[in-house]
């Protein structure tokens, strides 16, 4: 049998960062499609190129050994990398003694959770035959910049793929936190993942149809928000003033909703300071279908010199807070901006139509937000808002987006820069109203 011809990708393309190279892994070990990336993260470092980074390289070592690739240009500073994977996630993780899994990145700030970004669509279609779940530690940073944290991973990303998706179920547990800044040492996380059975494709949960006479109330309430979850992680000499300020600036710009504190921990040095909020819009049930969850964080990078805890902390908050806002109340949209990107990967993955719009292009972006959002939120209509008036059989009101050398549709350029990824690996996937609305390719095993 002649081999595949490698998909070739250039890394330069859009974002032009690592999202672009662990997107086209995954998808290509996923699919067992080799692929040929020139340019690596052609777009970093002032234009010159950054070349693979530890995690990269981490990452990319597993899926080569589990898929049992052929793999050129597989090193830290590589420009150029090709891929040939040859097993299914199946055939990868047959037996019982392989699905106890351990991922060590070589570099303390190498981030366990891109790691985990890459890994994770490969792992959820390694159904065995016996149908046990997959046990997988890795070990790097917990709190790196320019990565997603474990806080957000967990209470935004992961719940909403299980909230979503059918039979998407992944257990996790942060055992060691470790930051990339300050004196560094590797943390660890621990998830248990449950594949896909085998035959059974990625798609969307049903929600319960909602009665006509009472729609408008229901959509009334829906996007309402109800509690925000704030997550601090910063020396203990800010926690009291900077729950203070939080608890202020939200309740002013979110009136009537409770503001829980969920993490509140000691960050063990005066350069690491985190804040992650969590907007739900439904509390009753965080599991349902209807659920939404929108995220902001802000790992402060700026001067402290002078500042007192009061100062610094009215700071971080004002920041994070507007935000948040601005995120939820003025763009409208079901899904954040770092949610949205992350999601791409599982639309195209899965069966039948799926839409999680960000909301309003277009918004004008308030330099004092006002507040009182739950008034504005009747009008709010999220993930089925793209989906709700399309003739489906007929596809009469989709719009075919058509296929470009260049990212693509509405949204972050992580976002388009996703979508286009997708569309080169993976020729059956439609996306349609400018990126609104995917039809995945429904890939599953036997």
């Amino acid at each position: 049998m002649k081999p595949k011809k490698p998909i070739e990708l250039d890394g330069r393309t859009g974002e032009g960062g690592g999202q672009l190279v662990r997107m086209a892994v995954a998808l290509a070990a996923v699919t067992s499609q080799p692929i040929r990336i020139t340019h690596v993260r052609g777009n970093r470092s002032g234009g010159r190129g950054g070349g693979l980074k530890s995690q990269h390289v981490t990452s990319i070592k597993w899926l080569a050994e589990a898929t049992g690739a052929e793999v050129e240009g597989l090193s830290v500073g590589s420009h150029t990398l090709e891929f040939r994977p040859s097993l299914t996630p199946p055939q990868a993780l047959a037996s019982a003694d392989q699905r106890k899994l351990t991922i060590a990145a070589d570099s303390a700030a190498a981030s366990t959770l891109l790691i985990f970004q890459a890994v994770l669509p490969y792992l959820l279609f390694a159904a065995g035959g016996d149908g046990a779940p997959i046990e997988l530690e890795i070990h790097g940073g917990t709190n790196v910049s320019f990565s997603l944290s474990y806080e957000y991973l967990d209470q935004v990303l992961l719940p909403t793929l299980e909230a979503r998706f059918v039979g998407v179920r992944v257990e996790r547990r942060l055992l060691l936190r470790s930051w990339s800044t300050g004196s560094t040492r590797k943390g660890s996380i621990w998830f248990r993942i449950n594949p896909l059975p085998l035959g059974q494709t990625l798609k969307l949960k049903e929600e319960e149809p909602k009665d006509s006479a009472s729609t408008s109330a229901v959509k009334g309430d829906e996007f309402t928000i109800n509690r925000i979850d704030a997550n601090i992680l910063t020396p203990t000499a800010l926690h009291a003033p900077l729950q203070d300020a939080l608890a202020r600036d939200l309740d002013t710009l979110f009136p009537g909703a409770e503001v829980n504190f969920k993490v509140v921990e000691e960050s063990g040095h005066d350069a690491r300071m985190y804040v992650l909020l969590v907007a739900h819009n439904n509390t009753d049930d965080t599991s349902s279908p209807s659920s939404r969850r929108w995220g902001r964080d802000y790992m402060y990078a700026s001067k402290r010199k002078n500042k007192s805890p009061t100062t610094l902390s009215s700071e971080i908050s004002r920041h994070v807070s507007k935000q948040l806002y601005q995120e939820v109340a003025l763009r409208r949209g079901a899904v954040d901006e770092y949610l949205q990107d992350q999601l791409v990967i599982f639309q195209a993955l899965a069966e039948g139509h799926t839409s999680f719009p960000r909301g309003d292009e277009d918004y004008e972006e308030e330099e004092e937000p006002s507040g009182n959002y739950a008034s504005s939120s009747a009008d709010m209509d999220g993930v089925d808002a793209a989906l709700r008036d399309l003739d489906l059989e007929a596809e009469k009101k989709l719009k075919r987006d058509k296929k470009t050398a260049e990212p693509f549709g509405d949204g972050s350029m992580h976002t388009k820069t996703a979508r286009w990824v997708t569309s080169e690996i993976l020729p059956g996937v439609k996306w349609f109203n400018r990126g609104g609305v995917c039809e995945g390719v429904g890939i599953s095993f036997r």
